[in-house]
Parts: C-alpha cells; sequence; structure tokens
C-alpha cells in the first residue's frame, strides 16, 4: 500500500484505526429505542406523503393540486430511496430483529432489485472503495472519473453521459449490475446476466407497471397528468439522488488507489482509505434528512451498518481525528462539490487533463521517463 503509507506511519494507522474503533463501539452500545422510533417516525412521513401525494393527482385537473402532489410524491420517493431504502437494506436497523426493518427482506420504491443492489453496492462498493477495476460505482461503466482509467474517444462525451445518467439515475444504478462494459471486453457472457436479468424485468416491470399504468388509469381522464407527474416525481428523485452520490465520491481531491496498494490492508488502513475517497456535503437537520445522511459521507463509508441518524453527532469528532493526523476531511456546500464534480467529468473527457494523480501513476510515469 505505497500510496497509503505515505500518509501515516505504521503506528499512527494503528493509533487512527483504534481511535476510530472506539467511535464505533459507543455508538453501537447506545442504540436503541430513540433509533427505532426516529426510522418508524420517518416511514410514516414518507407513506403520508406518497399518499397525500398520491391522492391529489385525482384532483390533477388543478394546476395547484398537480404541483402539490408532484412535490410530495417526489419527497416520499427521495425518502424512501435515501433515508429508509439505502439504509435500512445496509443493516443499520438489523439489530432491531424487526421483519419490516430487514435488511435482507426490504424492497425499495425503485427499479433496481434490493437483491442486485445489495450485492453491487453493501458488497462491492463498500469492500474495496475507489479502488479501480475493483470498485464498479467509479464512473458506473459508463464515465471516465479518474485520469488514471484509460482514455479512449468514447469518453468525449463524458458530460453527455453524466447528464443522461443523471436523469434516468435509477434505471443506471439498476442496469449497473449486467456490467456491460465486461461483457463487451469478453470478461463476462451474456448467458452471465441471466438470473440477474430476470431479477430486474421483473422489478422494473411492476414498477412501471405501478407508477405508469396503474395509478395513472386510476385517475381516469386524469391519467395523462398523473402519468406526468409520477414522471416528474422519479425525475426529481432521479436527479438529486445522482447528485448526493456524485457529490460523496467524485469531487476534486477524492482519491482512488490500485489492488496493489490495498492488498492485505489492516482495519486502519481501510478507515484511511474510505476517508480518502469520500466527501462530505454541508447543510442543514432537513437537508441531511434529504439525503439519508450521505452528506455525511465519510462518516458511512466508516462506519456502513451504524444508523444514518447518528453520522451527525460523530461527525466533528470524525474531522478531529483527522486533523490530528494531518489527513483531508474533505467537505463543502451542495453548489460547490457539485461543481467540482461537473468539472472533474468535462476535464476527463479529454486524453489530458489537471486532475491530480494517484501516487501509485506518478511512480509509474517516473520510471517509464528514467527507462
Amino acid at each position: 500500500m505505497t500510496g497509503l503509507q505515505d500518509k501515516l506511519t505504521p503506528a499512527q494507522v494503528e493509533e487512527f484505526g483504534r481511535e476510530l474503533d472506539e467511535i464505533r463501539q459507543r455508538i453501537v452500545a447506545d442504540l436503541g429505542q430513540v433509533d427505532v422510533d426516529y426510522i418508524h417516525n420517518v416511514i410514516k412521513t414518507q407513506r403520508a406523503l406518497e399518499v397525500a401525494g398520491r391522492g391529489l393527482l385525482f384532483a390533477g385537473f388543478f394546476p395547484p393540486a398537480w404541483v402539490a402532489g408532484v412535490a410530495a410524491l417526489s419527497v416520499a420517493k427521495i425518502l424512501d430511496n435515501m433515508e429508509i431504502g439505502h439504509n435500512v437494506m445496509h443493516g443499520q436497523y438489523d439489530w432491531t430483529r424487526d421483519p419490516a426493518l430487514s435488511s435482507q427482506k426490504f424492497e425499495w420504491d425503485n427499479v433496481a432489485p434490493a437483491e442486485n443492489w445489495r450485492h453491487s453496492h453493501n458488497y462491492m462498493h463498500h469492500t474495496y472503495t475507489n479502488i479501480l477495476d475493483k470498485d464498479r460505482d467509479i464512473g458506473y461503466g459508463v464515465l471516465r472519473l479518474d485520469p488514471a482509467q484509460k482514455w479512449h474517444p468514447y469518453y468525449l462525451g463524458n458530460p453527455v453521459y453524466a447528464v443522461a445518467l443523471a436523469f434516468m439515475f435509477q434505471w443506471g444504478v439498476m442496469l449497473h449490475d449486467l456490467e456491460f462494459d465486461r461483457v463487451l471486453k469478453g470478461e463476462r457472457s451474456w448467458s452471465d446476466n441471466k438470473e440477474v436479468g430476470l431479477k430486474m424485468l421483473k422489478k422494473a416491470g411492476r414498477q412501471v407497471g405501478k407508477d405508469y399504468v396503474l395509478f395513472p388509469l386510476l385517475t381516469g381522464p386524469l391519467a395523462p397528468l398523473t402519468f406526468l407527474g409520477n414522471a416528474t416525481a422519479n425525475l426529481t428523485r432521479n436527479l438529486w439522488a445522482f447528485s448526493i452520490i456524485f457529490c460523496g465520491h467524485f469531487p476534486a481531491d477524492v482519491e482512488s488507489f490500485t489492488e496493489e496498494e490495498t492488498e492485505n490492508e489492516s482495519r486502519g488502513q481501510w478507515y484511511l482509505r474510505q476517508i480518502l475517497g469520500s466527501a462530505n456535503i454541508t447543510g442543514g437537520k432537513l437537508f441531511h434528512i434529504m439525503t439519508g445522511n450521505l452528506s455525511h459521507q465519510i462518516e458511512h463509508h466508516l462506519f456502513p451498518d451504524i444508523p444514518a441518524r447518528r453520522y451527525p453527532e460523530i461527525a466533528a469528532e470524525v474531522r478531529a481525528i483527522c486533523e490530528k493526523y494531518g489527513l483531508p476531511y474533505n467537505t463543502g456546500p451542495l453548489h460547490k462539490q457539485m461543481f467540482s464534480v461537473a468539472k472533474k467529468i468535462v476535464k476527463l473527457a479529454m486524453p489530458w487533463n489537471g486532475e491530480r494523480r494517484s501516487p501509485a501513476t506518478v511512480e509509474s510515469d517516473k520510471t517509464l521517463r528514467a527507462a
């Protein structure tokens, strides 16, 4: 782990990991009814908003009712996706033994099947965070988001692909599991996708049928308006989720790593990689709830199975530990992080760029020049 070892000495890494383990142990020991009440209240709020939103669309002929209905439904979908679905499926509430909060049984209002997502996100992304060729969330198989990714003329369309992915984000997350890029490289066959693909078709069919057939038909002559309202709510959720997730993973100075750098890493080194490979977004309490507290992406990557509502209370402590060891704590308002992401996407569309490269890449270039 050449690049990571440059950050801290082995003794510092061990102490750094111990301090973060202490935070985790303290929070886990403190989990209780207040956490259960919180998630149940969020679920009740989400359901009430969905019922209100769909009910208001029955009066969609009245423009204010249509706008209010779409707004309520949009917030309901965001809460279901971010603060409820994402966090429950991470196992943050498995300790409650409540079947409704079971990570293995929960299904969200999204075209991506929960079972597929748990593998690609919980396992692949959170185990191999920002490891090139292992963490497939780097670019989602569509974008060039790191200078170490070999440039190809295809990437000239980077900004266009990013906008398309933002608009269709739930579909991008779903198709992510088909690993089209690996199929095109001959590393995976189409037959390997049969089981995954069938799950996608089944789940997507239910979602499309619910939002674009059943509920529009229930409103009779208002079906076109209801169809448009549901599409707008899904679009709003897609744009919001894309913005929060990309701002937590791909602003400037977020680092990526090679498999060699992360081989046989200790718990402290794993913690270090999570901090260097993540970024936070500043905001108020409501903003953090609407992001599923993924605005605290650093804390989420450190402790993905701790209830996300706990991240704000430990953020200052994590930041202080970073400052103690001279480590960056990448944070900033949404507009700043979003501009940074957009700038990176545009730069990396070109074969040249001004992005900081990983230590391994720099050393490789030095060796080539010396030869």
